[in-house]
């Protein structure tokens, strides 16, 4: 599809009609941490069960100072009614208001800018509808990660806490995060790092795994 963002490219600044007004997503986003995430369609199942989740980890993602913001090419009215929908599949009470805006994208032009449509998945006019995409943007509004994941596939929001746990550890600290890791284990000393570094760097200590390579890329310390 046409468009699209890459990692490290800045998202644009684009205006867009919410279930709370417009909004210039750069200023939506402030010094934060945010999350944008599309949905195919309002008053669908897959969808109605992926933002009820979105709803009761919000709590989740404020703790990790990440704004949500979700986007479908449906309406804000259509929005609004739907949202009550999601409240009472989550058994709160059926309000129009969310703990994030949804965008309007009627028009699909924000869809198509960021590469969003999914082409085998259309509506009853034969429209492609959206993809359920998930982009991570740093306090710099460039793209950290992305997710697409296919109309038909709800997403995983565990996993969606857990990459950005991983983001921000290793934005700010010279680790990476190996296979399944999750926040509180051990992560890993990133190749550049020399032993010596290591040593100041990571006082509670370095474990290298002993490979028959003999060479010690494999080193791990207690989070930091």
């Amino acid at each position: 599809m046409p468009g699209g963002l890459l990692l490290g490219d800045e998202v644009p600044n684009f205006e867009a009609d919410t279930t709370v007004g417009r909004i210039r997503f750069h200023d939506f986003l402030g010094n934060s941490w945010g999350i944008l995430f599309s949905h195919p369609r309002d008053f669908t199942p897959v969808c109605t069960t992926e933002l009820g989740r979105a709803v009761k980890l919000a709590p989740e993602f404020a703790k990790r100072d990440v704004k949500m913001i979700a986007l479908s090419i449906d309406s804000v009215q259509d929005h609004l009614a739907w949202s009550k929908d999601i409240n009472a599949y989550n058994g709160d009470e059926p309000k129009e208001t969310l703990p994030f805006p949804i965008i309007d994208d009627h028009k699909r032009d924000l869809a198509i800018m960021l590469g969003m449509l999914d082409p085998d998945e259309r509506d009853s006019q034969g429209m492609p509808v959206t993809a359920r995409a998930v982009f991570f943007f740093g306090p710099d509004k460039k793209l950290k990660l992305s997710i697409l994941y296919p109309a038909t596939t709800g997403r995983n929001f565990d996993e969606i806490l857990r990459v950005i746990d991983s983001l921000q550890l290793t934005a700010y600290k010279k680790v990476a995060t190996p296979v399944d890791w999750k926040n509180g284990e051990s992560v890993m000393v990133i190749p550049t790092i020399s032993e010596d570094e290591a040593k100041d760097l990571f006082p509670k200590g370095v474990f290298t795994k002993e490979l028959p390579s003999g060479k010690k890329y494999l080193r791990y310390t207690p989070q930091p």
